[in-house]
C-alpha cells in the first residue's frame, strides 16, 4: 500500500499542485452552483477530530464531503478515548482503519503529524496553533477569483503573528508572492515556528501603514486566538494602532480587497465599514472554504482527475 498523502502544512504541496486544485475548485464550484451532482467520493468516509471548537471547519468539511457523495462523521475529543488518555498513535491506527480520510483541528501541530505517521488514509490539519492551511488555500483562491493571480502580488497582514499569518508566509513562498507583516512588538513573526527557511517573500514593518502600502490585499484576524484569552485586555492594549480601517484600505492599491477569516470582533481588529463595506470579499472567502476542501479531499484520494 503506497503511503498516503497528507496536508498538514501549506508548502506539503507543490506550486504545480496548487494550482491544479485552484482550478479544479472552481469546476467544483461551477457545478455546485448549477446544482450538478459530483459524487466522485460515493461510499467513502470523512472523519473529523476537533479538540478546538468551530463553526466554518465543521460546516464546510461536513457539507463538502456529503456534496461529494460520501460521508462525514463528527468526533470531538471529550467524548471520545483521545479525551482520556489514549496515545495519538493508537488513535490514528484505528481510525484510519474505519474510514478513507481523516481532518483534525487540534493544539499542537505535534498532535497531528503523530497521528499521520501512524495513520494509513490522508489526514489534513483544519487548524493548529501553528498552522492554519485550508484557510490559506481558501483565500488564495477567492483572491484568484476576484482580481488573478496571485504571483507577484503584495499581501498585508496587520495584526498577530498566529497561525494564519504563518501559513501566509508559507504560500507566499511556494507561489512567488510578497508577504508584508505588521505586529505589535513582542508578537513578531517567528522564522522558524513559521516553517520559513527564507525571506525573499516576506518584510516585517514596525508601522501598520507601512505594511499596507500599495498591497493588492488586506488582511487580519481577531487579536486573541483560541488559547489566549487569558491575555486578552492586554492583547487589546498592545493592538490598538493595529486596527484595520478606511485609512489603511486608502494606503493600499485603489482596488485592493479585505479579508478576514472569521469570526470577527468589529471595532477591534476591523471596523465595520472595512468588512461590510465594497472592498470586502469576507463571505466569498467563507463560502470558498467548502469549495477548495472538495477539491482537496478528491486530490488527496483520487489524484489528478480530467472530468
Amino acid at each position: 500500500m503506497s503511503a498516503p498523502r497528507h496536508f498538514l502544512q501549506f508548502k506539503d504541496l507543490s506550486g504545480d499542485e496548487l494550482d491544479y486544485l485552484f482550478e479544479r475548485a472552481r469546476i467544483v464550484k461551477a457545478r455546485f452552483k448549477s446544482y450538478l451532482r459530483h459524487w466522485p467520493l460515493q461510499d467513502r468516509t470523512l472523519v473529523m477530530i476537533f479538540e478546538k471548537a468551530s463553526t466554518r471547519t465543521r460546516l464546510s468539511f461536513e457539507a463538502g464531503m456529503q456534496q461529494l457523495g460520501g460521508s462525514a462523521i463528527y468526533l470531538n475529543t471529550r467524548d471520545s478515548q483521545l479525551g482520556r488518555g489514549e496515545p495519538v498513535e493508537d488513535a490514528a491506527q484505528v481510525i484510519s482503519r474505519m474510514s478513507d480520510i481523516v481532518m483534525i483541528r487540534t493544539f499542537e501541530q505535534g498532535i497531528i503529524e503523530r497521528f499521520a505517521r501512524h495513520s494509513r488514509v490522508p489526514v489534513i490539519n483544519g487548524l493548529t496553533n501553528e498552522y492554519h492551511p485550508c484557510q490559506i488555500l481558501a483565500d488564495i483562491f477567492t483572491f484568484i477569483e476576484h482580481r488573478g493571480p496571485i504571483r507577484g502580488k503584495t499581501v498585508a497582514w496587520i495584526g498577530d503573528s498566529n497561525n494564519v499569518c504563518n501559513t501566509w508566509l508559507q504560500a507566499a513562498e511556494v507561489l512567488d508572492f510578497n508577504v508584508h507583516v505588521s505586529t505589535p512588538p513582542g508578537y513578531e513573526v517567528e522564522g522558524e515556528r513559521a516553517g520559513l527557511y527564507g525571506t525573499d517573500h516576506f518584510e516585517q514593518f514596525a508601522d501598520p501603514m507601512d505594511a499596507a502600502r500599495g498591497a493588492d490585499l488586506v488582511t487580519t484576524d481577531v487579536w486573541t486566538s483560541m488559547g489566549f484569552e487569558a491575555e486578552n485586555e492586554e492583547r487589546l492594549r498592545d493592538f490598538a494602532d493595529w486596527q484595520v480601517d478606511a485609512e489603511m484600505m486608502r494606503a493600499a492599491k485603489t482596488d485592493a480587497v479585505f479579508m478576514h477569516c472569521l469570526p470577527a470582533h468589529r471595532g477591534e481588529e476591523v471596523t465595520a465599514d472595512v468588512i461590510d463595506g465594497p472592498q470586502s470579499v469576507v463571505w466569498d472567502e467563507a463560502e470558498n472554504r467548502l469549495h477548495t476542501q472538495k477539491a482537496l479531499m478528491e486530490f488527496l484520494l483520487l489524484g489528478r482527475v480530467n472530468d
